[in-house]
């Protein structure tokens, strides 16, 4: 399918044409929900922690004697039940981390860039190169184009400027080739990419 290429002032800089099979798939709910679902789950930390019984620090000496005290018989202080003591059935370290097979992660990633293209949000711009570093002229291009939520992708290294320019702009993401990811496509209303980011995309997706 052929798409135009624009610039940041909205005017038609010329065409390229996009992979079928990467940008024309029909959209699965299931299988991008997967994907988003394994996404979210790798991201956590899992660094979660609880001291247990063995893991509070003090003597395992009886904390009184066991009788002629008035209170109830009491073992060692490290005990869950006392005040400072270990915490039973807390959590623990561990990895939240899934699988997911290679070939349903690019499937995925394919559908999420397919989805754009269907509801009409895939925009292919001819550089996000700019000269220097200005949010607010960055800001009066955008609201040009009409995008309040976006995510650009450039090729292999993001122009410094560019990435200066949007940084406290709200909605606005950039990312490289390489960190492309469903995740991020989903949570934005639009797609920006730039020419040379879909020949990388399609030389990604395409092996």
């Amino acid at each position: 399918m052929q798409i135009d290429i624009i610039n940041f002032d909205g005017k038609k800089t010329g065409t390229t044409e996009l992979s079928d099979a990467i940008f024309g798939l029909e959209p699965r709910a299931d299988i991008l929900h997967r994907v988003v679902v394994w996404q979210r789950a790798n991201a956590r930390q899992g660094t979660h922690l609880v001291k247990t019984v063995s893991d509070v620090a003090g003597s395992s000496r009886k904390a009184f004697k066991q009788k002629k005290t008035g209170r109830a018989r009491q073992g060692e202080k490290q005990n869950v039940h006392m005040r400072g003591g270990g915490v039973v059935h807390g959590p623990v370290l561990r990895s939240h981390a899934i699988d997911l097979p290679k070939k349903i992660r690019s499937l995925g990633l394919k559908m999420a860039l397919s989805s754009k293209v269907k509801d009409g949000s895939l925009i292919i711009l001819d550089s996000e190169k700019i000269k220097e570093a200005k949010t607010g002229a960055m800001a009066k291009s955008l609201s040009k184009l009409k995008l309040d939520s976006a995510l650009f992708v450039g090729a292999d290294v993001v122009d410094a400027n560019f990435k200066k320019s949007i940084a406290n702009i709200k909605y606005i993401d950039v990312l490289p080739t390489i960190g492309l990811n469903v995740l991020d496509i989903v949570k934005h209303k639009n797609l920006v990419l730039t020419a040379d980011a879909v020949k990388a995309i399609e030389k990604r997706l395409g092996e």
